[in-house]
């Protein structure tokens, strides 16, 4: 990508911090990343790491409180979404902008037809009337493959499978035919045959519409097939970020090669020293009381004395490669 062409999106030391009589969590620290367009930017990390809280961020869906984006940017065509007020944010947010939850059933409104709530995106940001926008959200629900489309929009969430329920949440983020499509987790509670279907239609769509996606997950497997580039994070923080194919052939940071350790290998039976599946072994630091240097060492293999003074700068060690880690810096001296 030529530097002077500015990304659609762009996260820039972003942080949101909770607040609580326990203390200050801070979910997101600092988190800095871009998203072209029309491209698939995968996000990973265990549960807890601040994936889904950046996604909220972006959205302005942040709870306050006790949550709220202390500091940083996050810039959509050059301008800054931070300080706008709901109304400003209510004309980008499924309009510029969608999002699909993990599960729909929480997301989806179980007192409205599918078809109602299809069609308010259509009325509330086209300004279709009740029939158009009916008929707009029955040729959604055709666009996602559902079959009987204008039978389907008269039923209610709970009358749908599980897999339906998804792609009904994908016609209603796409309605408008939004420039950026963040899936939270998009197919962790359906089978594997239906993620299969979900992802093909996702890629199929972005194809279609040259819709930006990004993708947050802890599945390997789903970034490998879906992204064209990886942000990994670790405790609020992006420890590594690359393109796909660099991240898979040489992970650089020990967290990144814990997880890909970590996945099964069909036909191989043993990966850890005594026969066992490799883990990565502790828990993630509290987010109430993290380390004062780098927040992986106390699960880290490598960890050297630096790491527990001094946190790593994200830095580029290859072109389009980063990692925060003292191990590819000039400052960190691996111990015998």
């Amino acid at each position: 990508m030529n530097d002077s062409v500015q990304p659609l999106l762009s996260i820039q030391d972003l942080n949101t911090w909770f607040f609580s009589r326990k203390g200050t969590a801070k979910a997101v620290n600092g988190v800095t990343f871009d998203l072209e367009a029309g491209q698939v930017l995968g996000v990973v990390g265990e549960s807890g790491c601040g994936k889904s809280v950046t996604a909220q961020s972006v959205m302005q869906l942040v709870p306050d409180p006790p949550g709220r984006i202390v500091n940083g940017k996050i810039l959509f065509h050059g301008r800054d979404l931070v300080p706008m007020s709901r109304e400003e944010m209510r004309h980008i947010r499924g309009n510029k902008i969608a999002m699909i939850f993990q599960e729909p059933m929480t997301s989806l409104n179980p007192v409205y037809t599918i078809g109602n709530q299809i069609s308010e995106m259509f009325t509330l940001h086209r300004g279709y009337g009740k029939k158009q926008a009916m008929d707009a959200a029955a040729e959604m629900l055709a666009r996602v493959q559902i079959p009987s489309p204008h039978k389907r929009v008269h039923d209610y969430p709970h009358q749908l499978s599980g897999g339906m329920r998804q792609r009904a949440m994908i016609a209603m983020a796409l309605s408008c035919n939004p420039e950026i499509l963040i899936a939270d987790e998009p197919t962790t509670a359906l089978d594997v045959t239906v993620q299969a279907q979900i992802l093909d239609l996702m890629l199929s769509l972005k194809d279609e519409y040259n819709t930006a996606i990004q993708m947050i997950t802890h599945d390997l497997g789903v970034i490998a097939e879906m992204a064209d580039k990886v942000v990994v994070m670790y405790a609020g923080r992006v420890v590594e970020a690359a393109s796909t194919g660099a991240l898979f052939k040489s992970p650089l940071h020990p967290y990144t090669n814990g997880l890909m350790s970590s996945i099964p290998v069909l036909g191989q039976r043993t990966r850890g020293e005594a026969g066992e599946l490799a883990e990565i072994k502790g828990m993630i630091p509290s987010l109430f009381d993290l380390p004062p240097g780098c927040k992986f060492v106390n699960r880290c293999p490598h960890a050297m004395e630096i790491c527990e003074k001094e946190e790593p700068e994200l830095e580029s060690v290859e072109p389009g490669h980063k990692v925060r880690c003292w191990l590819h810096q000039e400052k960190g001296e691996i111990a015998p």
